[in-house]
C-alpha cells in the first residue's frame, strides 16, 4: 500500500512576490517540505489564483509587501473583504526595520512577520506554527457550532413541535366539524387551541429573528429610526404582560406600580414591549400558581428603573452570568422549564442598544428580582410622535 502524499492531502500554501528568484526559492523550499504550493508575482495576480481555487482555497498565504500593481497591504485588505477567505492566516515578508509596516499589516489583519532575509528553517516555522494556532481555533469553533446546533435542535423537536401539534390538531378537529356532535363551546375550545399554538409559534420565530437582528447590527439601525417618544409607559407594560397571560391561562397575580409623574421616555416601543415580556414570561414561568408578580417603575437620578420581582426558585450564584446566554436555560434536562432560552439573551441584547443596563438580584428558594434600566429623555431632544394605547 503506498504512503504517498496525494495533492489533495497536503497544505496548499499561496506564495505571492515580485522577486522572481526569491518566488523560486520559496517556491522549493515549501515543495521540498511536502507543501503544494500556489504562487502569483504581485497582489492582483494572488487574487486571481484565489479566484480559480475559489472551492478549494489556500491554507494560509505568505505575501511580500512591496510589489508592483497592487501591493500586499492592498491584496491582504482584498482578501479580508471576502467572508470565503477572511480566516486563511497571512504571513507578511517585510524588510528589516520596516516597523511601521507591521503596525499597518497587523490592522488589516496579518497574522506574522519574516524579516528578510530569513533561513528557510524561519518560514517553515511559521507556517507550522500558524497553521497549528488556525487547526487549534477552527476546533474550537467547530466544537461552539456543534453545542449550538444541538440546543437549536432540542428547541425545534420540542418548543416548535408543541404549538405546533396544537394548532394541527385542533384544526383537524374543525376540519371534521359536525354540528350533530360539536357545541359552539367545543368550537371554542377548538379555536383558542390553534390560537394559543399559532401565538407561541410566532413569539418564537420573533425572538429567533430579533437574536439574529441583534448579533447582525441590524437592531441598532433599527433603533435608530424606529425610537419614538413614549407618554403612556403603564400601556406598554400591559400589553407586555396581556402577551404572556392570555395564552396560557394560569392563576398567577400581576401587581403593576407606575407613578403618575413618570418622565417621558424615548425608546423602540417594539423592542421594549418584548424586554418587558420576556422579564414578565420568566417570572411567571418561575412562579407557583397563584403566587405574585410585580413591577415597579420609579425614576432614579437619570434613569428610569423598572423591576420585575417574582417568588420563583431563585438562581445559583455560578449561573448569574450564564443566564443572559442565548439559548441557555439552567439544569434544563432536570427542570423541564419550557421555553426556548432566548429571553434573558433578548433583554441583555436589546437593553443594552438603548444605552441602558440589566442586573438580577435573586436568593436561591425565595425568587429573583430583575432590574433594567434606561436613560431618561434630555431636555435637548426634538420631539417624535409620542405613543399611546389606542
Amino acid at each position: 500500500m503506498s504512503t504517498e502524499t496525494t495533492l489533495a492531502e497536503k497544505t496548499t500554501v499561496l506564495v505571492v512576490e515580485d522577486d522572481i528568484h526569491l518566488l523560486s526559492g520559496i517556491h522549493d523550499i515549501l515543495e521540498l517540505s511536502d507543501y503544494h504550493v500556489l504562487t502569483a508575482t504581485n497582489g492582483r495576480e494572488g487574487l486571481n489564483v484565489l479566484q480559480q481555487h475559489i472551492d478549494n482555497p489556500p491554507d494560509i498565504i505568505v505575501s511580500d509587501i512591496m510589489m508592483p500593481q497592487l501591493d500586499g497591504f492592498g491584496f491582504l485588505e482584498e482578501v479580508r473583504k471576502q467572508d470565503r477567505w477572511v480566516t486563511i492566516p497571512f504571513i507578511f515578508l517585510t524588510a528589516k526595520g520596516e516597523k511601521h509596516d507591521q503596525r499597518r499589516g497587523s490592522l488589516l489583519g496579518a497574522d506574522v512577520y519574516i524579516i528578510k532575509p530569513f533561513e528557510p528553517e524561519d518560514l517553515i516555522v511559521a507556517i507550522q506554527s500558524r497553521l497549528k494556532r488556525h487547526g487549534q481555533i477552527n476546533r474550537v469553533h467547530e466544537g461552539k457550532e456543534s453545542e449550538l446546533k444541538r440546543k437549536i435542535l432540542t428547541i425545534l423537536n420540542h418548543e416548535f413541535r408543541t404549538p405546533l401539534t396544537l394548532v394541527v390538531a385542533y384544526a383537524d378537529m374543525l376540519k371534521d366539524f359536525d354540528p350533530a356532535s360539536m357545541s359552539d363551546n367545543d368550537i371554542i375550545t377548538f379555536l383558542h387551541g390553534i390560537n394559543s399554538g399559532a401565538d407561541r409559534l410566532r413569539r418564537l420565530i420573533e425572538n429567533f429573528i430579533t437574536l439574529v437582528e441583534l448579533d447582525s447590527g441590524d437592531a441598532e439601525k433599527t433603533l435608530g429610526w424606529r425610537q419614538r417618544k413614549v407618554e403612556d409607559l403603564n400601556a406598554v407594560i400591559q400589553d407586555s404582560w396581556l402577551q404572556i397571560a392570555q395564552p396560557d391561562q394560569r392563576p398567577r397575580h400581576f401587581i403593576c406600580h407606575v407613578p403618575d409623574d413618570v418622565p417621558v421616555l424615548t425608546f423602540d416601543v417594539q423592542y421594549i414591549t418584548i424586554v418587558l415580556r420576556e422579564l414578565l414570561d420568566n417570572a411567571a414561568k418561575f412562579s407557583k400558581d397563584h403566587s405574585t408578580i410585580t413591577l415597579n417603575v420609579q425614576a432614579v437620578k437619570d434613569w428610569l428603573e423598572i423591576t420585575v420581582q417574582d417568588s420563583g426558585r431563585g438562581i445559583p450564584a455560578d449561573e448569574l452570568d450564564k443566564i443572559w446566554l442565548p439559548f441557555y436555560q439552567i439544569k434544563r434536562e432536570e427542570f423541564e422549564d419550557q421555553g426556548a432560552g432566548s429571553g434573558l439573551a433578548l433583554v441583555d441584547g436589546l437593553i443594552r442598544i438603548h444605552g441602558g443596563t440589566r442586573e438580577v438580584i435573586t436568593t436561591p428558594g425565595a425568587g429573583s428580582t430583575f432590574i433594567i434600566r434606561l436613560p431618561l429623555v434630555t431636555a435637548t431632544e426634538k420631539p417624535v410622535v409620542a405613543y399611546r394605547q389606542h
